[in-house]
């Protein structure tokens, strides 16, 4: 079996090339960059995850190759993440990454030649009625479908997920008995082209700073300034530099640039119990009947838990109906749906208002 590897300088991805090699494959590694050469916006670790993923193919003696997409990334996920917060929403290009990028054009560039693409994520799939679905990870606080579920069913028929059968501790525990270098490597936090650099300094860049209000939803009482609405995300509740909170940030008024707050833990203005979506995305195919209600568990965060609803096709959108309040249902973000047992990862849509 041909296999290609992505691998990134991190634990998880030299873990799956240690287990892959233990069962006697001899995967080939590809190194995607992403990271803008020479941009001083940018402080990416870049060079040290290739040092380290050089570092495993040593170790294995097997080939490794950079593939650079730096060009189709910056015109697919960032310019889609500077055009979402442009417009005032929450935008995920982690997701975005993945469908375009990691299992887009490298599979056109190059997966195209393997019968499988291995990589560190915690998934796994699943073969039921004779197809490949996307499901969930054994661990339910590294699972990493709510990353993938904009994928399709070609990029997850194709796709092995070695690591979605083990806890995270587990895969630490594997990588400190092979000996392996990126063993007591630190996971990677943030969204996936921006390195070690601050969101809000890299927003800046693109859009810059407008002072406007930040003003109390229930009184219309001005309650202080900020620097653009872009910095700012609904249900945020850090950053907002006011006193006398917590304040959490439950509107925007991308027109007039001004933020509305509502104070308190427990504020009515913050929660919510149902959603639309639209541009729903079915992986593998839609398990229900045309225009049924079902019962599903989704998620609109990367979270442990997933949460229950009721899923209710409305023409051209879906709308969630949840069982429980929702904090900070930020348009531009995704839902993402699951069965009712959250084994399987269905698919997904983009929030909106």
């Amino acid at each position: 079996m041909n296999i290609a590897v992505l691998l990134s300088g991190g634990v998880d991805s030299s873990v799956v090339v240690h287990l892959l090699c233990e069962q006697g494959y001899r995967p080939s590694l590809f190194y995607i960059k992403i990271g803008m050469d020479g941009a001083e916006f940018m402080d990416c670790s870049a060079e040290e995850d290739w040092e380290m993923a050089s570092a495993v193919a040593r170790r294995y003696g097997l080939p490794l190759e950079m593939i650079d997409l730096q060009e189709e990334y910056w015109e697919q996920v960032a310019a889609y993440a500077i055009d979402k917060i442009r417009s005032g929403r929450t935008p995920n290009p982690d997701v975005m990454c993945n469908r375009f990028i990691k299992f887009g054009c490298f599979e056109q560039k190059v997966g195209k030649e393997f019968d499988f693409t291995a990589t560190g994520h915690y998934a796994t799939t699943v073969n039921k009625d004779g197809k490949i679905w996307l499901g969930t990870a054994v661990d339910p606080v590294k699972d990493q479908t709510d990353f993938l579920a904009q994928i399709d069913y070609l990029q997850v028929s194709k796709l092995m997920f070695p690591l979605g059968g083990l806890m995270k501790q587990e895969v630490r525990d594997i990588a400190r008995t092979a000996g392996l270098p990126t063993a007591r490597r630190r996971d990677s936090q943030g969204i996936c082209f921006l390195g070690k650099i601050n969101y809000n300094d890299f927003v800046r860049r693109f859009l810059g700073e407008r002072e406007g209000d930040i003003v109390e939803w229930e009184t219309g009482r001005k309650l202080g300034t900020h620097r653009g609405y872009w910095f700012h995300t609904i249900g945020q509740r850090k950053g907002l530099g006011l006193s006398g909170g917590p304040w959490f940030v439950v509107r925007k008024d991308v027109e007039a640039n001004v933020l509305y707050v509502s104070r308190g833990y427990d504020t009515q203005w913050q929660y919510g119990r149902e959603f639309k979506m639209h541009d729903f995305h079915f992986i593998t195919g839609n398990p229900w009947r045309k225009g049924e209600e079902v019962d599903v568990t989704f998620k609109i965060r990367h979270t442990p838990e997933f949460m229950q609803g009721r899923l209710i096709p409305e023409g051209e959108t879906y709308r969630i109906i949840s069982a429980d309040n929702l904090q900070g249902i930020a348009p531009g973000q995704f839902g993402v749906v699951y069965d009712e047992a959250s084994r399987i990862c269905i698919g997904s849509g983009e929030i909106c208002v």
